[in-house]
């Protein structure tokens, strides 16, 4: 009659072992995490055998799970720590199996921990690390680019898949409610513009000539950047903040199991709302900027609204209004982008929401400045 199965783990040490043969150590039962009881002060009483040598028998072992393969592993580790040589014999095939994807880790930290500390890295090594992270994510946005220009083309193609509500809010929310800020960050700015240039335009009697500065400066330059920078503030860190908690709270996935596009239904809206929000925005900014230069050169110069407007209009020529105006819906497409990007990489949870807001509020105002800075050294060159 087969003697029924032991329920609980078990380890012992047989007394007969002839001097010729390597001490045997049996195992039997359970080695289940239900079933190892009081195992595991068992195997730290074991005293390892004094030969070079011993042989641990799993044979009789009925049942191994993750918890049991951790025990075995630390009563083999714990043997060999002498030097000696301990061999594993009479495990079936698939407690083998499960001991060696539990033991793995530890052989994949084992150098590591005989290596001792590891050496600091090169300055190649170092800058490696650091620019590999920036070319990773420059081919993820040059991989966003063009799935937003496919979806465009699209919706191009087949005009009843535009979202015309959604575009209509952010028109609302990026365009209209932004008038006041814009408004009087600009009319600050025209008022420093024109207070900062009159000392030197009252040193040699040119006072009139603080219409030219007020008004080629904050048409061609100072108009498109502010407002540029404000929204990528404003619009581009609500943009990265709204994806990135959709991302996190798992309302994108949702979106594609429903056969809803989630480049259409919330970066395209934004981008094509913001393309016609920004030009009229820095049209604003425009006036705002042009009323508080004159009302800073009426107060410092002397110079009335009647001849400061006068001189206004023959200092600033057209391509000088076009080519600030011309500006706006390229600083518009990379704060959506930008913006959008950095949501749609959001993992994890309220840390990384936060995390990939800040970073697209910072890359948005770089790029814009870089744009701006490219695009007088084109103007440069065109003479416009």
């Amino acid at each position: 009659m087969k003697p029924a199965p032991n329920d609980h783990a078990d380890v012992s040490l047989p007394a007969t072992s002839s001097a010729a043969e390597p001490p045997r150590i049996e195992l039997s039962g359970s080695w289940s995490v239900l079933k190892l009881g009081g195992i595991e002060g068992r195997l730290d009483a074991l005293q390892r055998p004094a030969a070079g040598a011993a042989v641990v028998d799993g044979q009789r072992i009925d049942a191994l799970d993750s918890a049991g393969a951790w025990l075995l592993l630390r009563l083999l580790r714990r043997l060999r720590e002498g030097g000696g040589v301990v061999t594993l014999l009479g495990l079936s095939p698939p407690f083998a199996k499960l001991l060696d994807v539990v033991a793995q880790p530890a052989r994949q930290g084992a150098p590591r921990a005989e290596a001792g500390a590891a050496p600091a890295p090169k300055a190649l090594e170092r800058l490696g690390r650091r620019v590999a992270p920036v070319l990773e994510e420059g081919l993820a946005l040059l991989a966003f680019v063009g799935e937003l220009a496919v979806a465009f083309a699209t919706c191009v193609l087949q005009p009843r898949r535009w979202r015309w509500r959604p575009i209509l809010f952010n028109i609302r929310s990026a365009g209209v409610d932004a008038l006041p800020i814009v408004a009087l960050l600009s009319f600050l700015l025209g008022v420093v513009v024109a207070y900062q240039g009159a000392p030197q335009l009252r040193q040699y009697g040119a006072n009139i000539f603080v219409a030219d500065l007020v008004g080629v400066s904050m048409l061609r330059e100072f108009a498109p950047l502010i407002t540029a920078i404000i929204i990528a503030g404003r619009s581009g860190s609500a943009y990265a903040a709204q994806i990135g908690t959709m991302a996190v709270t798992e309302e994108i996935d949702a979106m594609r199991t429903l056969g809803i596009e989630p480049m259409e239904m919330l970066a395209l809206p934004k981008l094509v709302a913001l393309a016609v929000a920004l030009p009229l925005l820095t049209v604003f900014a425009d006036v705002a900027g042009v009323f508080g230069g004159m009302l800073m050169a009426r107060s410092q110069l002397g110079v009335g609204y009647v001849e400061f407007l006068d001189r206004l209009v023959k200092a600033v020529e057209p391509s000088t209004y076009g080519v600030g105006l011309a500006k706006a819906p390229v600083f518009a497409l990379i704060i959506v982008v930008i913006g959008c990007f950095q949501g749609f990489r959001t993992r994890g949870g309220a840390d990384s929401v936060g995390r990939q807001t800040t970073r697209s509020v910072v890359q948005s105002i770089f790029l814009v400045i870089v744009a701006d800075a490219l695009f007088s050294v084109a103007f440069s060159v065109l003479d416009l």
